[in-house]
């Protein structure tokens, strides 16, 4: 399964850069997964709306035709690190090209949302934009382990 973290924002600390690499480094074949960044738009005198807008033309350019893509947003279905990772094992059978979107600030543009098959929620606390990622890098990370059956902290 080809995997693509698509995330709104191209300067994170480097405490976040260094940690997301490190586990979608740790993924292993057949997943692969890589990192894309949208450079965000600047706020004007327009306002979110029309900031939002333009964000959500970015990230719809670089989503591929072929991607089912999955938005990480607050109001999404939270799952427990077993139910992802048997999800993410039904969706590595349906469809070899996965787009999984973090948005900016102001959330993600309705055209945005209508491209998406489905939402997640990572969580029903407010995290900061790298730490998502980070966050989410992980568990793609842990669920592959469930899925290849190691050890489970949980078992």
């Amino acid at each position: 399964m080809r995997l693509r973290l698509i995330a709104v924002g191209t300067r994170q600390p480097d405490w976040v850069d260094s940690a997301t690499q490190e586990y979608l480094r740790r993924l292993r074949a057949p997943w692969r997964c890589e990192l894309v960044e949208i450079e965000a738009p600047t706020r004007g005198t327009r306002g979110a709306d029309d900031a939002v807008r333009r964000e959500g033309e970015r990230v719809l350019a670089a989503l591929r035709d072929r991607e089912r893509v999955v938005l990480l947003d607050e109001t999404g279905k939270t799952l427990a690190t077993r139910e992802l990772a048997a999800r993410l094992g039904v969706l590595a059978g349906e469809s070899p090209d996965l787009a999984l979107l973090i948005g900016g600030p102001d959330g993600h543009a309705p055209a945005v949302r209508a491209r998406a098959a489905e939402s997640w929620s990572l969580s029903r606390l407010t995290l900061p934009h790298g730490l998502a990622r980070v966050l989410l890098a992980e568990q793609l990370y842990r669920a592959q382990t469930v899925l290849l059956g190691h050890p489970y902290h949980r078992d």
